[in-house]
């Protein structure tokens, strides 16, 4: 098997352009997602990897450190992708659409194999919790702009946790998915979106002052001059 990396390479995570360094990356992170959807974390092996990615595993300790390592690179390269959150131009069509995103994810076995495998791995090390962790607070971060929509809509209340609301929204569907270990589907996820939805309206998740449950189009006509009656 030859070594067919460069020298010595940024810490994981490190983000280069294109060329043989990248394409190396990209087979190494590829081989860890086939691990951990064929054998789940435990039984994933750096030299599994090696063997797959066609990268020594004298390089890939060097580089990356060792399993850890790989899987949390694998994460964080993940995190590259293009993914925009939907607009649909309603609160409700966008949370609706989220949630369902999540049941598909995760509605197929195969297709869900590998990220429940980095959902696993999460709880048995520390490097890979960080690394699930940066990379929803990533993912979460692009779904704000859902709400920030919806505020500037007059559809959400001004204050309205962007964030909040979007872990929210995906938080029942985890909770079966991962907890409790209960099927998903499409109403369940309509019916999350839409109490998520109506809970922003009613300003649930604004500051508790009263002045925090205001809609944008509320602020608006507070900043209006009086009306001369005639």
């Amino acid at each position: 098997m030859s070594e067919n990396a460069e020298g010595a390479a940024p810490p994981p995570g490190t983000r280069r352009p294109g060329g043989r360094t990248a394409r190396t990356r990209a087979a190494v992170r590829d081989a860890v997602l086939t691990g951990l959807a064929e054998h789940g974390y435990p039984g994933l092996t750096v030299e599994y990897v090696a063997e797959r990615s066609g990268v020594h595993k004298t390089t890939l300790y060097r580089r990356w450190g060792g399993l850890e390592g790989l899987v949390a690179d694998a994460l964080d390269l993940a995190g590259e992708d293009t993914w925009a959150p939907p607009d649909t131009g309603l609160l409700d069509g966008d949370l609706r659409a989220l949630a369902r995103e999540v049941c598909e994810a995760f509605g197929d076995p195969a297709a869900a194999a590998a990220p429940t495998a980095f959902i696993a791995a999460a709880f048995q090390s520390e490097r890979a919790a960080d690394a699930l962790r940066a990379f929803y607070t990533e993912r979460f971060g692009r779904c704000e702009a859902v709400v920030e929509r919806a505020v500037a809509r007059g559809e959400a209340p001004v204050g309205t946790d962007a964030g909040a609301v979007v872990r929210a929204v995906s938080a029942p569907l985890f909770l079966r998915l991962f907890v409790t270990r209960e099927p998903v589907d499409t109403a369940l996820a309509d019916q999350s979106a839409a109490a998520v939805a109506a809970a922003v309206r009613a300003g649930a998740f604004t500051p508790s002052t009263g002045a925090g449950t205001a809609t944008a189009t509320d602020a608006r006509t507070a900043t209006e001059p009086p009306r001369t009656p005639r």
